[in-house]
């Protein structure tokens, strides 16, 4: 009878001990996949917090891959739309500009023609040699044209305001896309090139007491000439500035494109995640309430 219990209770050892390690193996599986559920959950609050498929590059080597590529396009395309505005900045500002001296000049010619007509007296002459005075003072404010702090036509040295008839030289150039580069400025040296000394001579004519309405109505062909010369000047401007618009339509849509493309790549569903995070929410409720079932049953219950 003696071996009799000790075998049962040998026996029951036995099953306590393999119940115990089916009991641990049951419960590490079940934290375990608990723990998986949760990470997902947290993977996916983690998309809809930042609209993004990825947080970090581990998340996804291929997209994280490809992002850079298409970012490192997108920021291009930005950095030539700014050079973009840059230059129609420098345009547009050289454009009017042209557009005044255009004035100034015709205002000039004007002028040269009345005191050209025979009927003007010397006084009168010479209240036209002040305004012509003045007039190219205008041209010498035109001249010093700026555009975010620099000089438009002092060439390369765009710090420094240029004065009359003496103007640096060199190009200010720009890159409005990808290899393409275009020169924005408008030198000063070949836009003003004689009229300054025109304008001299014209009023030191007009103040000569002696000179005749021919010496003076031969200044009409030269301002004709340098009138045609801005003019000239201007189309060329103007070329390069429809030149500039329609790179500018380029621009906008290569970087639609490339926001769309890097969009697909990099942003979530949002309809999609919020749907797997719900299901995910009930797996783990359900993991959570069959795991409870698992770890409640002990010895005591088997023996009952």
């Amino acid at each position: 009878m003696a071996k009799i219990r000790e075998a049962l209770k040998l026996n029951l050892t036995k099953v306590v001990n393999d119940m115990r390690v089916t009991q641990s193996m049951l419960s590490n599986n079940m934290l375990r996949n608990l723990s998986n559920n949760y990470n997902k959950m947290g993977k996916l609050q983690d998309q809809l917090t930042t609209q993004k498929r990825i947080t970090r590059p581990s998340d996804d080597p291929v997209v994280a891959m490809l992002g850079l590529g298409y970012r490192d396009s997108l920021n291009k395309v930005q950095q030539y739309s700014r050079n973009i505005s840059e230059a129609t900045n420098w345009l547009d500002s050289t454009d009017d500009a042209i557009s005044q001296g255009v004035k100034v000049l015709q205002r000039i010619r004007e002028l040269t023609v009345q005191a050209s007509n025979g009927t003007y007296e010397e006084g009168q002459r010479g209240a036209i040699a002040v305004e012509v005075d003045q007039l190219k003072k205008q041209l010498e404010t035109i001249a010093q044209t700026q555009v975010g702090g620099k000089y438009i036509f002092n060439g390369e040295n765009t710090n420094k305001a240029p004065a009359a008839g003496n103007f640096s030289n060199g190009d200010i150039e720009l890159e409005i896309f990808d290899g393409i580069k275009l020169n924005v400025n408008t030198k000063g040296s070949e836009l003003f090139k004689s009229v300054f000394n025109t304008l001299d001579s014209l009023k030191s004519k007009l103040e000569d007491k002696t000179a005749s309405d021919t010496d003076i109505s031969g200044f009409l062909d030269t301002l004709d000439s340098e009138i045609d010369h801005f003019l000239k000047i201007q189309a060329d401007v103007g070329a390069k500035q429809n030149r500039v618009d329609m790179m500018k339509d380029r621009l906008s849509s290569q970087e639609t494109i490339a926001t769309e493309i890097m969009s697909k790549n990099e942003d979530i569903e949002i309809e999609k995640v919020i749907t797997e995070l719900i299901t995910q929410e009930s797996v783990q409720r359900a993991a959570l309430s069959v795991g409870a079932r698992i770890i409640q049953p002990s010895l005591v219950d088997f023996l009952r």
